[in-house]
């Protein structure tokens, strides 16, 4: 009965751990018979017994506590003398948006650096030729630490409404939604990126990123848009493209075949 009432007083509810204190309570019984502590030497034997057993059920308990350890993460960085498949990727995003013109052969050189300097200055980040967390994630690139799976979700939705915001500001809720749809369909077309971020900041892709609109403050509606957006809404009609026809000055987006107007904005296959 002291056995079962000190499992109740300690919550301990796994066979595992039951077994395991079973099995010294009885090694503890044998010594006790062994060494005769039932005679008067130990006044209360069964005590003295029930003191021995919270003690071994103190130290299991202290044992499968989880140690805290004061480890931080590390993050790796690419930069100049960096070497391998995290490399090869940046140099593969580069070179296919028309940044890097070298080799891709996964070693971070001079041509890499310049490359990585280029797209940062062209996308509003810290130009430092370094290939940090906030660098590889406009490329598409995550690492476990900032990936899509823990981090992504989130982190699309951000990018997603800045870019909305960018690019519809004033438009109807509906055509800010669509913007955002064209970035999904084009994630999903086999002539485009197939990441946010590789879409987004794609070589000349959106406007917004050279004229400084894709840095100003976020509209509260484009966070809805962009949720609705990756809900499944594509008020665009399937479009991967889109223009105003008021201000755009490029005559081969005024040959594509307008799906669907709403607002300013023409949208096209």
């Amino acid at each position: 009965m002291e056995i079962i009432g000190c499992f109740n007083m300690l919550n301990i509810r796994n066979n595992t751990d039951i077994l395991y204190i079973k099995f010294h309570a009885i090694r503890g019984l044998q010594y006790m018979e062994k060494i005769k502590l039932s005679r008067p030497r130990v006044r209360r034997p069964r005590l003295a017994f029930v003191l021995m057993l919270l003690v071994i059920m103190g130290s299991l308990m202290i044992a499968s506590m989880p140690v805290s350890r004061n480890i931080q993460n590390i993050e790796v960085l690419s930069k100049t003398g960096s070497r391998g498949s995290e490399v090869r990727q940046i140099q593969t995003k580069l070179k296919n948006w028309g940044y890097y013109k070298g080799n891709v052969d996964g070693i971070f050189g001079s041509k890499t650096r310049e490359a990585v300097l280029w797209f940062q200055r062209k996308n509003g980040l810290t130009p430092d030729g370094i290939a940090g967390p906030a660098t590889l994630a406009a490329m598409g690139i995550f690492t476990k630490s900032s990936s899509p799976s823990s981090t992504g979700g989130q982190s699309n939705i951000n990018l997603l409404a800045r870019l909305i915001s960018a690019e519809s500001r004033g438009e109807p809720y509906t055509g800010q939604v669509a913007v955002g749809a064209v970035v999904l369909n084009r994630m999903e077309h086999p002539s485009f990126p197939d990441t946010m971020a590789g879409v987004i900041y794609q070589q000349d892709a959106f406007t917004c990123l050279q004229d400084g609109e894709f840095n100003k403050p976020v509209a509260e509606s484009a966070y809805r848009a962009a949720r609705d957006a990756m809900n499944g809404w594509d008020p665009s009609g399937g479009a991967i493209y889109y223009y105003n026809p008021r201000t755009a000055t490029n005559a081969w987006i005024r040959k594509r075949p307008v799906v669907t107007t709403i607002g300013t904005h023409l949208f096209c296959m």
